[in-house]
């Protein structure tokens, strides 16, 4: 059976293919060019030659939709988006840390239909279209399908996040550390990989205190297809909301219990 968007996410590959051949060309390159931006984040040559590659073959392919992306924000006002995070880990990849990926996602209306997740330092991709299942390997015809865990209970959960800082710069810094006390085992693997793991059954909790939507606009479909939940602090909608949840879904509104206490 065909599946709508399927069309989409072969095109995404594509996109990320092309982002892969850039980013790991710049990847510890000895002349790698890095700046600060306004929020006091690191900025490329890398994210922004790999960003620009990925808007030409948009306007090329895919001339009536718009584009979202980190670094030259919004082209167009097509229903039709789609959205994109050159580098997301920018901090890792200006380290030389292999944990980084480019993100790719179209959302129609406000709903994020298929998502791309291309991690070519670690050889690994995730994808994911509406009703198809979310799957990870080299190609879309060499892929295993993922699966949240079964972990039932929080208290036999593991939990990932990025860093302590943007918890306690918002004061909920005390709400956090009792949900990781609340866990059998907390580890900051930061960024997509937290929620790629939860998506491959790994851990069974990803959360971060704030998120711009080219963050978490492919991460969702992801998640959702491999069988988790995925909201906001206050689970409402996660491409728009405060932060971010995902859960296997067994114990999602205990978490969001602890996150949202007074």
């Amino acid at each position: 059976m065909r599946v709508a968007h399927d069309d989409d996410l072969r095109f995404a590959h594509v996109l990320a293919d092309d982002a892969d051949a850039q980013t790991l060309s710049r990847f510890r390159a000895e002349d790698l060019r890095i700046e600060t931006k306004d929020d006091d984040t690191p900025v490329t040559d890398a994210d922004r030659e790999t960003e620009e590659a990925i808007r030409r073959t948009l306007s090329r392919a895919r001339p009536r939709d718009s584009i979202v992306g980190e670094e030259f924000g919004t082209d167009g006002y097509s229903a039709r988006r789609w959205v994109i995070d050159p580098i997301d880990g920018t901090k890792n990849y200006v380290r030389g840390v292999p944990v980084w990926a480019t993100l790719i996602a179209l959302m129609v209306e406000d709903k994020v239909m298929a998502g791309v997740v291309s991690a070519p330092a670690l050889n690994r991709r995730w994808w994911a279209a509406r009703g198809s299942g979310a799957w990870t390997g080299r190609s879309l015809s060499a892929a295993s399908r993922c699966r949240v865990s079964d972990v039932a209970s929080l208290a036999e959960a593991s939990l990932s996040y990025s860093d302590l800082e943007e918890w306690e710069s918002r004061g909920a810094l005390p709400r956090f550390l009792d949900l990781t006390r609340a866990c059998r085992r907390t580890r900051a693997y930061g960024d997509f990989w937290s929620y790629m793991l939860l998506a491959d059954g790994a851990v069974d909790i990803a959360t971060e205190p704030e998120l711009a939507l080219h963050d978490v606009a492919a991460l969702i479909p992801i998640v959702e297809e491999a069988g988790g939940t995925f909201t906001d602090l206050a689970g409402k909608p996660a491409a728009y909301g405060a932060g971010a949840v995902a859960t296997n879904g067994r114990f999602h509104d205990e978490v969001l219990a602890y996150l949202s206490a007074g």
